[in-house]
């Protein structure tokens, strides 16, 4: 029986180095006596990085530039191998890392004579690290007498075909994980599962996007399913605010699954946005632990979290673009709403914040700065073309705007909370530039100039004593 299984997923700062992988390795064995363990992890320290370089600079023509990555890689990996893996098994392993190695100069090597690289190669490629992570810490973990097997999560996890940001499909991922993992579970085994990586029915391999490792887990997590996850990265847990703007900032030893849903989506870096769904859904408590200091009770999301009336966090956005979409002559409203909500929905682009002025006629959005010229091209391409049918007028956009958001489950009926917010705000002569507020007062939005943003988190911090 696989009853009190844990998720415990290890990001690439936590394993950047063969030392770390020991630590992980070691924080593995400590607690694998409470029950089975299933393990996600994702590439080891900037790997994704280097190989999605790797890909652009194939693509680019740079044949030596790509093969210098490559290389690069090879000699980090096989050196971390040498550290790690059992001294039996060490030559298996390196054979495993260079097959892994020769994918990727194989593909780059055929994107550097089309000189294009698809999203789909893409995929393949930039997913090639966790492979890489899972087959050195499964090693890792049989040194220390462990039975471990690295397992690829493209063949547990189906999704859509939307490369670089794919939806998984719950039923037949639902039939693969349980039928694949649960006899490994049985049997005392543990599984070092790949984060990120996927495929469609069809065996095409896809991503979750980044920092998709987290969802990796949480999917694993609910399907199994398993009684809690636990996501490991560098940090003690969720924060009131970023330290790196906020140094007195504090851990949050319980949220809501609504507050770290809300959290997430606004940019805090500890959670992947869509990472907290399913666990929702399903109830199954997710743990955030840092792999530096074990020892910490870190922040746990779960059902039932009690809190006490007000802001309990403030995550932010720094790079957002503010467009103020306004309708042709005589269009109304809805239609310039119909038209711009489409066109977010057929670029996949989430928005940060939307507000309106009917009086205006004007329809006003901000999207994370990544979207913003595929969002501008699009909408431009939607008023020149197709003026008659989508009603759009002019387009403005401001591009360079900081998101401020305070959140808290019970900020609901507690009187003054945006008097105090934007308050704060006046005090240091900070400019609102939007505003935005759902009926579920959940939390409660600022767009200012980006240069302002970091005084506005610390001025919202203040002024909630958090």
């Amino acid at each position: 029986m696989t009853a009190g299984t844990k998720v415990m997923k290890f990001g690439g700062t936590s394993l950047g180095s063969a030392e770390r992988i020991a630590r992980v390795s070691q924080i593995i064995r400590d607690r694998r006596a409470a029950g089975p363990l299933l393990v996600v992890v994702s590439a080891m320290g900037e790997t994704t990085d280097t190989l999605v370089e790797a890909a652009r600079a194939a693509s680019q023509g740079e044949i030596g530039r790509w093969r210098a990555l490559a290389d690069q890689l090879e000699q980090d990996h096989l050196h971390c191998a040498q550290a790690v893996a059992p001294e039996l098994e060490a030559e298996q392993v390196r054979s495993h890392l260079l097959t892994h190695l020769a994918t990727l100069r194989g593909v780059c090597d055929g994107i550097s004579r089309r000189g294009l690289v698809t999203a789909q190669e893409m995929d393949s490629i930039s997913s090639l690290g966790e492979l890489m992570a899972a087959v050195l810490v499964a090693s890792s973990l049989r040194a220390l007498g462990l039975p471990a097997e690295s397992v690829d999560s493209a063949l547990l996890i189906v999704t859509d075909d939307h490369f670089g940001q794919a939806a998984p499909l719950l039923n037949p991922s639902r039939d693969r994980i349980q039928s694949t993992l649960k006899p490994m579970l049985e049997v005392g085994i543990i599984p070092v599962v790949t984060g990120f990586r996927a495929e469609t029915a069809e065996g095409q391999c896809t991503t979750l996007g980044r920092g998709g490792s987290d969802y990796t887990a949480t999917i694993l997590g609910t399907l199994l399913p398993a009684d809690e996850i636990w996501i490991w990265t560098d940090v003690d847990g969720v924060m009131t605010a970023d330290p790196r703007l906020v140094p007195h900032a504090r851990v949050i030893p319980e949220l809501s699954y609504r507050e770290a849903i809300e959290l997430a989506f606004f940019g805090a870096k500890v959670l992947h946005p869509n990472s907290m769904e399913l666990p929702h859904r399903f109830g199954v408590p997710v743990r955030i632990r840092n792999t530096l200091a074990p020892e910490r009770d870190g922040t746990t999301i779960a059902p039932g979290v009690r809190n006490a009336p007000g802001v309990r966090a403030i995550a932010h956005t720094s790079d957002a673009r503010l467009f103020t979409v306004g309708g042709a002559d005589g269009v109304s409203f809805t239609k310039v709403a119909t038209s711009v909500l489409r066109a977010l929905d057929e670029e996949r682009v989430p928005t940060l914040m939307v507000t309106q002025s009917s009086a205006d006629n004007v329809f006003c959005f901000a999207v994370d700065g990544q979207h913003g010229l595929r969002m501008g091209a699009h909408l431009e391409r939607l008023r020149d073309l197709e003026s008659s049918a989508s009603g759009l007028g002019s387009i403005d956009e401001t591009p360079r705007v900081g998101i401020v958001v305070v959140v808290g489950e019970a900020m609901r009926g507690t009187p003054g909370i945006a008097a105090r917010l934007f308050g704060a705000l006046a005090e240091r002569h900070i400019n609102v530039v939007a505003i935005s507020q759902g009926s579920s007062e959940l939390s409660v939005s600022a767009a200012v100039l980006a240069d302002e943003l970091t005084e506005a988190v610390v001025a919202i911090h203040h002024e909630f004593a958090l």
